[in-house]
């Protein structure tokens, strides 16, 4: 799975807390080599219904899992790789969890005490599983801190996630928590314009000095992956951002999945929102429109 940036704000914090009373919010940037790239990351899919029509998001084209998604039962999960150095050759997939706990019939809390007997099997994953719902969020990370539970209860409120713990103050993370409170404070309980937020907030491209660094890869490749938006040169191809999501809830059930991705095809952005109602059986179609 790719690495990322995440930012939750709300009732449920982390991803999709409330905004305002009546909205909750998700945000994601998915990184990964994306020209001269591998065929595992050529074949990532853009936003969209999978078979079945029961859960939105993109897809890793060859595994088969997803980094962000959501259903139309109101829950929702995503997943960010942890920066470490050792990895297990023949781990599973991180991908997948997001899209078992879709699956499941499962409480967050309940899925994540699942998942913490296999966790050993895994590289290091943070995972964000939430129901819009119940109000409820939960964080399950198998490389926990010292004194750190591997499943932990997120609060409301506005919370980022990286490559790191929830919450861990790498630059590039208050860079983004500063940046989505000073739209909280310039609309208020209005609605907030995703359009011109991804903008502003998901591209952001100031790398941090290197003295700043967390210091688990060599300066040079962590200064690359220092920025909110990443872009760089690397002996594998280009490796940046591939893709930005959005994604809002209302109190009424109502979820609007948005998403500007690259066309790996011709290297040019596209964008996508897709909304509908939670739980509307009577819906055949979703509203779903690709913007211009």
């Amino acid at each position: 799975m790719p690495n990322g940036t995440y930012l939750h704000v709300g009732p449920m914090s982390a991803w999709f807390g409330g905004t305002s009373p009546t909205q909750q919010a998700t945000w994601s940037n998915q990184t990964l080599h994306y020209k001269g790239a591998s065929k595992m990351e050529k074949a990532t899919e853009a936003l969209g219904w999978w078979e079945g029509g029961e859960i939105l998001g993109g897809r890793d084209g060859l595994a088969g899992g997803t980094w962000l998604a959501s259903g139309r039962d109101g829950r929702l999960a995503f997943v960010t790789n942890v920066r470490e150095l050792s990895v297990l050759p023949l781990a599973k997939s991180r991908g997948d969890l997001p899209v078992r706990f879709l699956e499941s019939k499962k409480s967050p809390l309940e899925f994540a005490e699942e998942i913490v007997e296999e966790a050993h099997q895994f590289n290091g994953f943070n995972l964000i599983l939430a129901d819009i719902c119940s109000k409820t969020m939960v964080y399950v990370t198998n490389r926990p801190e010292e004194e750190q539970k591997f499943v932990t209860k997120v609060l409301p409120g506005i919370h980022v996630l990286a490559n790191a713990n929830l919450d861990t103050p790498w630059p590039k993370a208050k860079r983004l928590g500063d940046g989505f409170n000073e739209f909280l404070d310039k609309y208020g309980d209005g609605e907030l314009p995703y359009k011109e937020m991804v903008e502003k907030l998901m591209t952001n491209r100031i790398r941090d000095d290197i003295s700043l660094l967390p210091r688990i890869y060599t300066p040079e490749k962590e200064h690359c992956l220092s920025s909110i938006f990443v872009d760089a040169d690397t002996p594998l191809g280009r490796y940046g951002t591939r893709s930005t999501s959005a994604l809002f809830a209302t109190t009424n059930g109502e979820v609007s999945f948005y998403e500007k991705h690259l066309d790996m095809e011709n290297e040019q952005w596209k964008e996508r929102i897709i909304t509908y109602e939670i739980n509307k059986e009577e819906e055949t179609e979703p509203n779903d429109k690709t913007l211009k």
